[in-house]
């Protein structure tokens, strides 16, 4: 880490950064689902558009290069068939790069897409056959998208167009090798840039029962990953860092700030041909994990999703809201941890200026703050929300989960990598960890999901492939049994059911065998509904008057 010459920051400015102390960002009891999944009341209306995740970090196997990636459509079901997760074709999604610290993109990244669907009347089949390659006759729902980019706020310039995505993951019959179909989206453009968009496992790991009163109020409710078997749309990318360190000189201003946004045609029309027009408004936005669901409150949490980064100082009601963020003291009740004092000037650090020794907070440390940047004019610095990263700290050889609070400094709050832990990094943070440089020891165990699910790859695009069969295994958890149920057993499973949701085995002389027999004839019940539905459809299409059943041929429809 690498000391830049001191600069104080104007008096105005470091006032402000008190005041906001930590505004936009905290960790408060919310109603989301994951990071950033479903967290606003629009958002979660429009799946296809909502950022889930977003990620930056020094590449590994390329140290001059940086990568992004941004994900979409959370809590994408494999078996969600059969039109099954594509991008918005009448959206923009963008990744915005500040460079400069006054909260405006330097750089902007932006992605478009396109159908090309083949099936028409002849099929519902998103495939009518084994696909083998992403240019596949048998594939008959495909998409690609156009690539642009624009620096310094000079017209937007095409990267590529017609770049394929790589289609949802069927299942196993259809799509034998799926890794194949992974690397021939992958593509490298002029300039050493690869590019990625498709479908992949979600990488965010957590046990979101954090929301039950913070895991259960004894911490009993932990060690599930919540978001485990569920898949997202990703859009990755990888520049060197010439392409968006001011002046394209990463040594003398090494310190990016990036947040993703997702833009919609200010009409819609159902029904209409897709198409993006140039009259648009931002539906998403997000920086830093856990913000717009953990601090926004519900009023507001559409208007952050619309609001520029430049714009986050100017939110007062947030700011008051955020001050004494809520789970510190939700902590203090339940277990017995004393919330730090307020104004938290550390979090303003860690999620509103950058981590710098220039705004005299209590991390005495030049680590990710644009401030930092040698080229960077102090007085036009903006505090706001956006995800800060150092291009400058090579990848350390064995990553912390913990990040920069294990000493691991390519971690986040540095950024953000894909096995970043950011949930307990986050509460261990709004607690104090940061201003003592020690873990609270009452919540070190944090949610007890420490990694993926899936293993991260080591090159290019880095996640996991999407996967495959059922998340819901079959058993209900609801806690009670139906009128004229079985009475529920603990954890919510019927009597005589192991949990998970399979039978349980009959021991002998149990009443396993009359089970089979229940289950046979309600299989067989179903069949005959099957039947008496088709004979009744029969019967009334005879019965009808012929002309109902025949268009008119002077219809316009």
């Amino acid at each position: 880490m690498t000391a830049h010459k001191t600069r104080r920051l104007p008096a105005a400015i470091g006032a402000l950064g008190l005041v906001l102390a930590g505004a936009l960002v905290g960790l408060g009891p919310g109603t989301s689902v994951a990071s950033s999944h479903r967290e606003a009341p629009l958002i979660a209306a429009d799946p296809a558009v909502d950022n889930t995740d977003v990620y930056a970090f020094v590449s590994p196997e390329r140290p001059d290069y940086v990568s992004f990636i941004a994900n979409f459509q959370p809590f994408s079901e494999p078996n969600g068939g059969p039109n099954f997760y594509p991008f918005a074709t009448d959206a923009v999604y963008m990744v915005n790069v500040d460079s400069d610290g006054d909260a405006k993109a330097d750089a902007i990244f932006r992605w478009t897409f396109k159908n090309i669907d083949k099936r028409g009347g002849n099929t519902f089949l998103y495939n009518n056959g084994p696909v083998t390659s992403i240019d596949d006759e048998n594939l008959l729902f495909r998409q690609t998208y156009t690539l642009e980019s624009s620096f310094n706020g000079e017209p937007f310039k095409t990267r590529i167009t017609d770049a394929p995505v790589a289609p949802s993951r069927v299942g196993l019959k259809s799509m034998p090798d799926y890794n194949a179909l992974r690397q021939q989206a992958v593509k490298q453009l002029n300039g050493g840039w690869n590019i990625f968009a498709g479908q992949a496992d979600d990488p965010f790991f957590l046990d979101l029962r954090v929301f039950d009163l913070l895991y259960g109020g004894d911490l009993s409710e932990t060690g599930q990953d919540t978001v485990a078997g569920y898949n997202v749309n990703t859009i990755a990318l990888q520049v060197p860092f010439k392409d968006v360190a001011l002046k394209g000189d990463a040594k003398r201003n090494p310190v990016i700030g990036v947040w993703s946004t997702t833009e919609r045609n200010r009409v819609r029309v159902s029904g209409a041909s897709s198409g993006v027009t140039g009259d648009r408004v931002q539906v998403s936005r997000l920086g830093n994990p856990l913000v717009n669901e953990v601090v926004v409150p519900a009023n507001l949490k559409d208007a952050f999703n619309s609001i520029k980064p430049d714009q986050d100082a100017k939110v007062q009601a947030v700011v008051n809201r955020v001050t004494d963020p809520e789970l510190a003291r939700l902590i203090e009740l339940l277990y017995g941890v004393k919330a730090p004092a307020t104004p938290r000037n550390d979090l303003v650090e860690i999620f509103l200026t950058g981590i710098t020794t220039k705004a005299n907070g209590p991390i005495q440390a030049d680590l990710n703050s644009q401030l930092n940047n040698m080229d960077v004019n102090p007085q036009k610095f903006v505090p706001s929300e956006q995800l800060r990263l150092n291009l400058g700290i090579a990848p350390a050889a064995q990553p912390n989960r913990l990040g920069v609070l294990a000493q691991d400094l390519q971690g986040f709050p540095n950024g953000r990598r894909l096995t970043d832990d950011v949930v307990d990094i986050e509460i261990q943070a709004v607690v104090g960890a940061a201003q003592s440089g020690q873990l609270v020891q009452a919540l070190a165990a944090g949610d007890k999901v420490d990694a993926n699910d899936n293993q991260f790859g080591d090159t290019f695009p880095y996640l996991a492939l999407p996967n495959v069969g059922a998340v819901n295994k079959g058993g209900g958890t609801s806690g009670a049994a139906a009128a004229g149920g079985a009475p529920a057993a603990p954890g919510g499973a019927p009597a005589g059911a192991d949990p998970s949701g399979s039978p349980a085995a009959a021991a002998p002389g149990d009443t396993g065998d009359l089970t089979n027999v229940a289950a046979v004839t309600t299989g067989g019940v179903g069949i005959l509904a099957v039947l008496a539905a088709l004979g009744f459809f029969l019967w009334f299409k005879r019965r009808r008057p012929r002309a109902a059943l025949v268009p008119d041929s002077g219809s316009s429809d």
